[in-house]
């Protein structure tokens, strides 16, 4: 179904609200419309060279998460239907079918829950170094890649540009006060071990992932995007084994051949070889498929 990719989205008469790394979002008064590009960012920097059809990947994907996840917290979700969007959306509903949302408008809270169930990326590096990952003591003798006893909540600073800051749990209860501080930690963790529980019935671990969240009417709801390859480490489980890196069905596969070409990670990105584009978008489409059991 590939098509000609989407990096950028215009949509005359109608106020855009934020462009993200990946995400355009359009200001439609007390909603949002948040559309999915084909961007990809690697080591926080937008890479020149976009994966077809990523963006409605991404998009399917945190639909079917947003539902599945609904009975543990509310999350800001009006309709991805595009013949009930807004009248003057319509002239672009080709342009927006399957890849956008039309949301609830929350406040942010500026801090990325990130949950961690194995020892990968930047956790086994602070691992390697203190024995720790964000200020949380480990048993000793773990391994790259080891499952940890219980998952572990390891929040970060959000940066809207370069990179997030990891932080510890006391830290980020200075900045967001105990009662949402618990109510991140709470339902961060809830919502992971339930989305473990579905991708291992299906051949997936979720290493790790991260979620955002926002207040609404004295609520707090879940926001952004949930349980993508682009916010998560999904590695299969038929090929599991811990004390190394694992084969992945998100974005490492980019992540990997930027560092093989030994780029230093500051902008401007380098552009991605056919080869990797065509391998990175069969990856999300693998995972895409293996998650929901549908087909895009």
């Amino acid at each position: 179904m590939s098509g000609k990719p989407v990096t950028i989205i215009e949509l005359p008469g109608i106020k855009l609200f934020k462009r993200g790394k990946v995400r355009d979002v359009f200001d439609l008064g007390d909603r949002l419309l948040i559309v999915a590009t084909d961007r990809i960012s690697c080591f926080d920097s937008v890479l020149p060279t976009p994966i077809p059809d990523k963006g409605k990947i991404l998009n399917q994907l945190s639909l079917f998460w947003f539902d599945h996840t609904k009975k543990i917290i509310d999350n800001h979700v009006i309709t991805a239907d595009v013949k009930k969007y807004p009248k003057e959306l319509q002239r672009s509903s080709d342009l927006l079918d399957k890849r956008s949302v039309l949301a609830k408008k929350a406040e942010l809270i500026e801090i990325e829950c990130v949950v961690r169930g194995y020892l990968s990326g930047s956790g086994w590096a602070e691992y390697k170094e203190k024995g720790t990952v964000s200020g949380i003591k480990l048993p000793a003798g773990l391994k790259e890649s080891s499952r940890l006893p219980e998952p572990i909540f390891t929040p970060s600073t959000k940066a809207s540009s370069g990179h997030d800051m990891n932080i510890t749990e006391t830290e980020m209860r200075k900045i967001v006060g105990d009662k949402v501080g618990n109510i991140l930690k709470t339902k961060t963790l809830e919502i992971y071990k339930a989305a473990c529980k579905h991708a291992e019935s299906k051949g997936i671990i979720i290493a790790d992932t991260k979620f955002e969240f926002g207040e609404l009417d004295g609520e707090i709801i879940l926001i952004d995007e949930i349980l993508t390859p682009d916010s998560s480490r999904f590695w299969p489980m038929d090929t599991y084994k811990e004390g190394g890196p694992q084969v992945s069905f998100d974005k490492q596969f980019a992540r990997d051949y930027l560092l093989s070409i030994k780029w230093d990670k500051n902008p401007p990105a380098p552009p991605l070889t056919e080869e990797v584009i065509r391998k990175t978008r069969e990856k999300y489409m693998e995972a895409y498929e293996k998650l929901t059991g549908k087909t895009l």
